[in-house]
């Protein structure tokens, strides 16, 4: 997946300078509208890696809670995996097959690409921007994965290992120790988060939130990721398509949300619980 990442970004970085607005400058042909859009999916992706030089300090302290939240989950996550293997071989085939194979790299960016292309032809800038920004966010949160799964080297717990099991700086792949974050989840829940925005109703939101959850549910029922990793692939894919999304207001007429955009979590502790509250 890395190399597929590494191959589009430079084809985006091909567009990403000298363009104008297709809305404003007039009718644009199918090529400049593509261009314009692939420019806007690298300056995306290099938006969402350059905001941690912009943050200061209540950005910093939500960081900080971020990383301590997810080390509080990974105390959780051996009981978390002991207690699914009461229901392991209740869940449907086609159900683990979605998560485990519907929902990989290469399904998830045909879903991207689909999106996109469709508005590309049909000439609506919605579908359009909500291509862009389904590839933007995908392309930054595969990304970060890759670089973390081999930073961390986390052990999945397949392996038989604890939660606790690490081989870090393992910079080539090695199977079964990248588990730490879930890839399959910020992806599925990154292009999920961007598809609902379309939509104002809660309800189909929730219901499309919930189709985005399953890859990273399955995920944890066959044993390839702890929750930890889970929970924070899908923080993770909601605070980056919130980021680009903002970005994307300064190209686009099409806008999703107010010009106030912003994520609020809180951490919530209670004896035997742990919460993480999201507002947008």
């Amino acid at each position: 997946m890395n190399k597929v990442l590494i191959i589009f970004l430079l084809f985006c970085s091909n567009f990403m300078n000298g363009q104008t607005t297709p809305e404003s400058s007039g009718e644009q042909t199918i090529w400049q509208t593509f261009k314009y859009d692939m420019g806007s999916v690298g300056k995306g992706v290099g938006y969402a890696f350059s905001r941690p030089t912009k943050w200061k300090g209540k950005q910093w302290i939500d960081f900080a809670g971020i990383a301590a939240g997810t080390a509080l989950l990974t105390l959780a996550d051996d009981e978390i995996d002991h207690w699914s293997d009461g229901f392991r071989s209740a869940i449907p085939n086609n159900v683990l097959h979605f998560g485990g194979k519907t929902a990989n790299p290469e399904g998830n960016y045909s879903l991207s690409g689909a999106v996109y292309f469709t508005g590309l032809f049909i000439k609506n800038e919605k579908i359009r921007r909500t291509g862009v920004l389904m590839l933007a966010s995908t392309i930054t949160g595969g990304f970060l994965q890759q670089v973390t799964v081999r930073v961390l080297g986390r052990a999945r717990p397949l392996t038989g290992e604890s939660a606790n099991g690490f081989d870090p700086l393992t910079l080539k792949k090695v199977n079964n120790y990248d588990s730490f974050f879930s890839g399959h989840t910020i992806l599925s829940f990154a292009n999920a988060y961007a598809i609902a925005k379309q939509f104002k109703s809660p309800w189909v939101k929730a219901g499309i939130y919930t189709i985005g959850s399953i890859p990273g549910f399955t995920r944890i029922v066959i044993s390839k990721h702890w929750f930890s990793d889970v929970a924070l692939g899908t923080v993770m894919s909601i605070l980056i398509v919130e980021s680009i999304d903002k970005y994307l207001d300064s190209r686009y007429d099409q806008k999703y949300n107010n010009k106030n955009k912003k994520v609020n979590w809180d951490l919530s502790f209670a004896p035997g619980q742990i919460g993480v509250n999201l507002q947008f």
